[in-house]
């Protein structure tokens, strides 16, 4: 009896361990779950069916649970249907026994799902306007997930779910002009926290690679958070913008080729507001085309329409609105490359820079200050700065250009918001000029006014500018505060071959425009050279008196082998139109090409000869004329000479038109008279066609470069000729 006991007891236990082997590894199928499952998932939604084939179940003897799994059910909500690959479920086996059927874990894998249609799905069981927005979003891409759900004793999902799986070929549109398609990644789904790996996606033909993208909630904000690697970008202009959303109104930039590695972070609520923005990235720059400004030809004269930056490394920062630019590289702005060293640093209310490009092979001009770079010698130009974002002044705090031994420095420029100079506290200038000339001055601040202070200055560009007629451009505003400029110069050039020794005086400025003048210096053997200004409330009277002519004719460079003679300007103007009168006496010039063509013209090659050897002199030389804007309108030019005596009208458009008539005659008095002194008259008038005549007639007309000369003989001379020449003849 015992051993039948005992075979039983151990038959029995035989069989239930063989049972539990068996259900734990193959379990039995069977459909008698079904609806019970069907129903917890309805607890889910009420519109949620759930199509299942039989299912297996296995037993988990160590959980003390029941697994069930199936394979191949579908989901539905009304017309809506997602296809799963299994379904496996777990099931408390004292809950079981009680006839207490609840769900405890849902373990869900889906085939392909296609993700618009995954949206579709969801906005059919609870649509909100972040779904809707994600639908519109959405336009192509599939996703396969493994999704573990937990539920309470009631039947409600638990707050840590786990979505795992993956996306690919995805295409989203987030704005109307930015494409991101190819989109690949892997993500991790809960409740707070969602961990996306590996994404890869394209824009604009451009691969982009995040390592990680992470997203926790912080109270009723997210934080995102993430790494980004991208080699060989390529944007143009266009999108350059649309990214960025800036107007490059002043800075177009055509193309940006490129490697960037960053790392980022930011917070955003339920209204998608942004902020707690950090950023920190390394760019390599390769190669991007910038449209050059054509202010650059004044200091870059073989500028290019394109610059080109290349091999730049570029670090950028930005956090509590903190945003810091720092690079180096190369750069293309004339046809060899140079070196460009930038640091930028942006706050609320301030944008400080500081930067340095050093120039190697290439010319650099200052031409208002008549210096040009020697090309064999490297030169550096660093600014240093901070513009005020409030009231968008900027101060120069160091303009510095150096090359050898030739420096420019410029300290605490401060320019208003329309870019015009509000003040200089100090210019330090040493340089040698195009003329080979040593240049040494310094300007300072004492107060309101300043002072030019210099050993040794070539002013010849200073003087061209206060001569030239002011046509009032907004351009040549410079200034936007009133000042006055003391002069004190122990030796200043007109030209390398006229200085002048203690040139001293002020200069008054008022709207950017000298006002009041006093400058006076010495020539050797003690000739004189002065200028005055003088202004009213309607009117500015100019003055200028040198014992020395030359080297204010010499700027001409039509006008050559000018010798002797002073010079005296007086000039008024009222209303943007000046008024002026020249007068030089007893001079004579080597070469003058329209006087030669005139002579040549009238065959009065005598005269003509004695231009091109030893000159003809002139006692007098006087022009009355004015200008207004573009139009120079001369009066009357009249000089009177041994030899020939002139006398014009007409005017002068810009580099236009020239427009000039009047009369030459080959002598002082009447040339017949002339002429019949032997030897003297074949010098004057020759033998050839013209003998007899009083003068000729001329006409100059046409496009400076284009000029169209033709000339009439004249029996009779005008009275206007006969009065200038008595009066010229009474006063000498």
């Amino acid at each position: 009896m015992k051993k039948i006991i005992f075979r039983f007891l151990i038959f029995t236990l035989l069989l239930v361990f063989g049972s539990i082997i068996y259900l734990s590894i193959i379990g039995i199928k069977t459909d008698i779950f079904n609806d019970q499952i069907s129903k917890e998932v309805k607890k889910i939604d009420n519109q949620l069916e759930l199509d299942l084939d039989k299912i297996n179940i296995i037993l988990d003897p160590l959980k003390f649970k029941l697994v069930l799994k199936t394979v191949g059910a579908n989901l539905k909500n009304r017309n809506k249907l997602i296809k799963l690959e299994s379904i496996r479920t777990y099931i408390n086996i004292k809950t079981f026994i009680n006839n207490k059927f609840s769900l405890s874990e849902l373990d869900i894998t889906t085939r392909t799902i296609e993700i618009k249609n995954l949206i579709s799905f969801i906005r059919s069981i609870k649509d909100s306007p972040q779904i809707y927005i994600l639908e519109k979003f959405v336009k192509k891409g599939y996703l396969i997930a493994d999704i573990n759900l937990k539920f309470d004793q009631k039947g409600n999902i638990k707050d840590n779910f786990i979505i795992k799986g993956f996306v690919k070929d995805g295409e989203i549109k987030p704005l109307k002009k930015i494409n991101l398609s190819k989109i690949s990644l892997i993500f991790n789904l809960q409740n707070n926290k969602f961990e996306f790996k590996d994404i890869n996606l394209s824009y604009d033909n451009n691969d982009l690679t995040f390592p990680e993208l992470n997203i926790k909630k912080q109270k009723n904000k997210f934080l995102v958070s993430g790494k980004n690697n991208s080699k060989n970008l390529v944007l143009d202009n266009k999108k350059i913008n649309q990214l960025l959303n800036i107007d490059f109104s002043n800075l177009k930039i055509k193309s940006a080729e490129f490697d960037l590695s960053n790392i980022f972070s930011f917070k955003i609520d339920n209204k998608y507001k942004i902020d707690d923005f950090k950023i920190d990235s390394s760019m390599n720059l390769k190669n991007s085309k910038v449209v050059s400004s054509k202010y650059l030809k004044e200091f870059f004269p073989e500028s290019n329409d394109i610059i080109e930056l290349s091999d730049h490394q570029i670090q950028i920062e930005y956090k509590e609105n903190l945003l810091s630019i720092i690079g180096n590289g190369n750069i293309l702005i004339q046809k060899e490359k140079d070196n460009i060293k930038y640091n930028f640093s942006k706050s609320k209310k301030n944008l400080k820079f500081d930067t340095s490009l050093e120039i190697k092979k290439n010319p650099f001009n200052l031409n208002f200050l008549n210096y040009e770079k020697n090309q064999d010698n490297k030169l550096k130009i660093v600014i240093l700065g901070v513009k005020n974002l409030l009231s968008n002044e900027i101060n120069f705090r160091n303009i510095s250009i150096k090359e050898k031994n030739n420096k420019f420095e410029i300290q605490n420029l401060l320019l208003s918001k329309k870019y015009k100079i509000k003040s200089i506290s100090d210019v330090d200038l040493s340089y040698f000029d195009n003329d080979l000339l040593k240049n040494d001055a310094s300007i300072k601040k004492r107060d309101k006014d300043y002072l030019l202070k210099s050993n040794s200055f070539n002013a010849t560009k200073i003087i061209d500018d206060l001569l030239k007629d002011d046509k009032n451009s907004e351009s040549k505003k410079i200034f936007s505060k009133n000042f006055k400029l003391n002069v004190k110069i122990e030796e200043a050039f007109l030209d390398k071959d006229h200085p002048i020794e203690d040139l001293g005086g002020y200069l008054t400025f008022n709207n950017s425009e000298v006002i009041d003048a006093n400058l006076a210096g010495d020539f050797s053997n003690n000739q004189r050279i002065n200028l005055t200004i003088r202004s009213t409330s309607n009117e500015k009277i100019t003055t200028l008196y040198s014992d020395l002519a030359k080297p204010f004719v010499n700027r001409y460079k039509f006008i050559k082998g000018f010798e002797e003679g002073n010079l005296d300007f007086y000039s008024i103007k009222q209303n943007n139109v000046s008024n002026s009168k020249l007068i030089i006496d007893n001079f004579k010039v080597q070469e003058v090409p329209a006087l030669a063509k005139l002579l040549t013209l009238a065959s009065l090659q005598g005269i003509a000869d004695l231009l091109t050897g030893e000159g003809i002199r002139f006692t007098d030389f006087e022009m009355k004329f004015s200008n207004k804007n573009d139009l120079m309108r001369i009066e009357e030019l009249y000089a009177i000479g041994p030899a020939i005596s002139l006398l014009m009208e007409g005017y002068i458009e810009s580099d236009d038109l020239v427009s000039l008539r009047g009369t030459m005659v080959p002598a002082t008095t009447i040339n017949r008279t002339i002429s019949s002194i032997p030897l003297l008259g074949d010098i004057l008038v020759g033998k050839k066609v013209g003998e007899g005549v009083f003068g000729v007639s001329f006409k100059i007309k046409g496009p400076p470069n284009k000029l169209k000369t033709t000339v009439n003989p004249v029996k009779t001379l005008t009275p206007r000729f006969i009065t200038r020449t008595l009066e010229k003849i009474k006063k000498n």
